[in-house]
């Protein structure tokens, strides 16, 4: 009965390991296909510590009638370190514990705005309703709720893949609550409140549980800077930071403008290598990635998908990037001044980043960008654009925006917050990208 303590000392320790192993990434975990073991050993989480619990009472108990206490000099450090290394594993390395969601979340206008310009956000529109949310902040939080145009909305961001997703948090009449469980294939998972099922951040999919099969609606987002996205809706609200996760917020712009390196959120600047950028794209039943290097030295990239003619176009600051559909094959389109042009002299038609023209507009498609191991893990029939082979090395340089069109970009949202603060009857140009209540668009 004494060797009852030590197996239960023994199996109490693998299992809180094992139970934050399979959910984190740690080395080697997420390149197994386990997340079925993950969620059984999660889901018998309270059984398996009865069992430990119940062992270890039987073995302490024989101790007790033991005259001898050697045995205890040993017990007695080994038990501290097990309850020591439990409590660390569910209160410090547990996702939920390591990223929590905002405590209150506030929205401010442009002119209140205390957010940097040349900050990335993930940007939505909902019934003429425009918000921002920084990657500063939602980078941490990977998931938040908030209401935009009357409807509720989750937005989520997970920095290892680098996907921005917007979903709404309903599925059929039931609302979701959401909590951050941990990541597979190195890519964040929620766990929803009523079920316990296990979502994927990638695509909105619940892998594992009641509710597996069952895809989150997504809303359309774009990706760009704050300056950016201001000139195109200045009535739009900006998420600002909560005080109480100030240290934990990204002080610099590594992660933003690709200059970092560190393994899991670090960006490779060749083409093609596991942490490089792409844009991808799904039209029906295709998907296709976008190599980011290409798009840069291009600035417009013209192309068709499931027989779909689209454009997709780099703004001058280099982060900022729209999707299209083209009005036919033959509309072949470039970048002029941070317009999006097609035609010569008397056929030449011009449009804005939002898709408006002086006569028709453009039907925005979902875009996103991510690393290219993320794209290729979800979307594992996707092509290539272009279909080289191989990985291609660029440069070594940051993605950034120059000192000239950055200025100018301030400029134009400084202009656009001005427009806001001294005229409260303009409204945001309409959104090229727009969703009602009763929509549900899928990637």
């Amino acid at each position: 009965m004494r060797q009852f303590y030590a197996v239960g000392l023994a199996l109490l320790a693998l299992f809180e390991l094992a139970n934050v192993y399979f959910i984190m990434p740690l080395p080697g975990s997420q390149r197994m296909r386990s997340l079925d073991l993950a969620y059984t050993l999660w889901s018998a989480r309270w059984v398996v510590r009865g069992i430990a619990g119940t062992l270890l009472a039987l073995g302490a108990l024989a101790l007790l009638r033991d005259r001898s206490v050697r045995r205890w000099w040993v017990l007695a450090p080994l038990t501290g370190l097990v309850a020591a290394l439990a409590w660390y594993v569910n209160f410090r390395m547990a996702a939920d514990q390591m990223f929590r969601p905002p405590t209150v979340l506030r929205m401010a206008s442009a002119a209140d705005n205390g957010v940097a310009l040349d900050r990335l956000v993930v940007g939505v529109v909902v019934n003429g309703e425009a918000r921002a949310y920084p990657l500063q902040y939602i980078g941490y939080h990977h998931h938040l709720r908030d209401r935009v145009g009357g409807q509720d909305v989750l937005v989520t961001y997970c920095t290892v893949c680098r996907t921005g997703r917007v979903f709404s948090p309903f599925v059929g009449a039931e609302e979701q609550t959401f909590r951050l469980v941990g990541m597979d294939n190195f890519n964040a998972m929620l766990e929803d409140e009523r079920t316990g099922s296990w979502w994927r951040q990638a695509n909105g999919e619940a892998v594992v549980g009641p509710r597996q099969g069952t895809v989150l609606p997504e809303i359309p987002s774009r990706q760009m800077t704050l300056a950016r996205w201001l000139s195109l809706y200045p009535a739009s609200r900006i998420m600002q930071a909560d005080n109480a996760f100030l240290t934990e917020y990204a002080k610099d712009y590594a992660y933003e403008r690709g200059t970092s390196r560190k393994k899991l959120t670090g960006t490779d600047t060749s083409s093609w290598g596991e942490k490089s950028w792409v844009v991808g794209i799904t039209i029906g039943a295709q998907s296709r990635a976008y190599d980011w290097n290409h798009l840069e030295r291009t600035k417009a990239i013209n192309d068709v998908l499931d027989g779909t003619p689209l454009v997709i176009a780099l703004a001058s600051d280099s982060l900022s990037f729209f999707a299209f559909e083209r009005p036919s094959a033959t509309a072949l389109f470039r970048v002029e001044d941070d317009s999006l042009v097609t035609g010569e002299g008397g056929t030449r038609r011009a449009y804005a980043f939002n898709g408006q023209g002086a006569s028709d507009t453009l039907t925005a498609l979902v875009a996103s960008q991510e690393f290219w191991h993320s794209w290729r893990t979800f979307q594992p029939t996707t092509s290539r654009y272009p279909a080289e082979s191989g990985t291609i090395t660029v440069r070594t340089g940051a993605r950034c925006c120059s000192s000239a069109s950055s200025t100018a970009l301030m400029a134009s949202a400084s202009s656009a917050t001005r427009l806001v603060t001294t005229s409260s009857s303009t409204s945001a140009p309409r959104a090229a990208i727009s969703v009602s209540s009763s929509s549900s668009p899928n990637r």
